[in-house]
């Protein structure tokens, strides 16, 4: 199938199988390595992306379903004032340990905070629950996230905006 797409804003095209993952795609025909394969299942989080600002599973999305629309992995995220703030956050409240979950983990926070969804810890973790991490336990996490909250309300920054193209804080 003849693929056309938008990636971290950059047209894309490829011939591709009918049966590839998003992330295979990602990784192998855009090398885009950011986006990681854990359960392959759709249940770990890790290969979490952006597909027309929404959060998806790369790994169970076809690529031939994104066909036209636009993906946004966390190396299309680099210039984004709002993930500078979280991933300062993530470093200084130590949700970080062997990184393997942490891109999706971003993504998703990034994700709450622009839904209004971090406005406790409770509402955090239940946010967080379709990502996992085997090496922090989610409390650096969940302060990462409440942080990066509070950091972003402080600075009066409007929350970051579920279209990561539209996304500008200071």
């Amino acid at each position: 199938m003849k693929l056309a797409l938008t990636v971290n804003r950059a047209p894309v095209t490829a011939e591709v199988e009918d049966r590839l993952s998003l992330a295979d795609f990602l990784r192998d025909h855009c090398g885009l390595t950011g986006t990681h394969l854990g359960c392959e299942h759709g249940v770990c989080g890790a290969c979490s992306v952006l597909l027309d600002g929404e959060p998806v599973r790369a790994c169970i999305t076809l690529a031939a379903a994104v066909d036209g629309r636009e993906v946004t992995t966390i190396e299309g995220l680099d210039d984004d004032a709002s993930m500078a703030v979280i991933r300062e956050c993530f470093s200084e409240a130590h949700g970080l340990q062997c990184g393997f979950c942490t891109p999706g983990m971003v993504i998703m926070v990034r994700d709450a905070l622009a839904r209004g969804r971090c406005e406790s810890e409770s509402q955090v973790r239940q946010e967080l629950a379709g990502n996992l991490c085997r090496c922090t336990g989610y409390a650096g996490i969940v302060k990462a996230a409440l942080l990066a909250r509070d950091r972003l309300n402080a600075a009066g920054a409007p929350a970051p905006s579920s279209q990561q193209k539209e996304a500008s804080l200071p």
